[in-house]
């Protein structure tokens, strides 16, 4: 029996566990793309919702949104996004990818889906759809007693 035998009865130590080898995995994959599983994460939203607004993008991966800030600075700064003021709402900020940005999107997509095929490759068709609706269901759990 390994140190952690009585975590490792919890689902949430389970998933945590699970994430941290994919977290792992996924961040190597994108390395050669100079992009980590946050920024990727940020350059697809955008690139798949272009206009969308900091304070979006932000709910949209849960993100706090003063930590959104140096995200989307960053992929400002490296030529992928271009933040410009929201022609409704001065005060807000509209995001688009850029050339640049669309395409190294779309090459990190390949990537992370062969990154994900890797992954679940001892799993069915089956076991994977049962897997996402098990993890959608958790999810939605989760968020149902934080705002409860």
């Amino acid at each position: 029996m390994g140190a952690d035998a009585t975590l490792r009865g919890f689902c949430g130590y389970a998933m945590k566990r699970a994430f941290l080898g994919v977290q792992a995995d996924l961040n190597r994959v994108l390395a050669p793309l100079g992009l980590r599983m946050m920024t990727y994460s940020a350059l697809v939203v955008v690139t798949d919702n272009p206009g969308l607004r900091q304070s979006q993008l932000a709910d949209a991966l849960a993100v706090e949104k003063p930590n959104m800030v140096a995200l989307v600075a960053e992929l400002v700064q490296a030529g992928l996004l271009t933040r410009q003021r929201a022609p409704d709402d001065r005060r807000a900020h509209a995001l688009h990818p850029t050339d640049t940005g669309r395409a190294l999107a779309a090459r990190a997509i390949a990537a992370v889906q062969a990154h994900e095929a890797r992954i679940t490759a001892t799993l069915g068709p089956e076991e994977l759809q049962t897997l996402m609706h098990a993890l959608a269901q958790v999810e939605r759990a989760a968020l149902e007693e934080t705002h409860a």
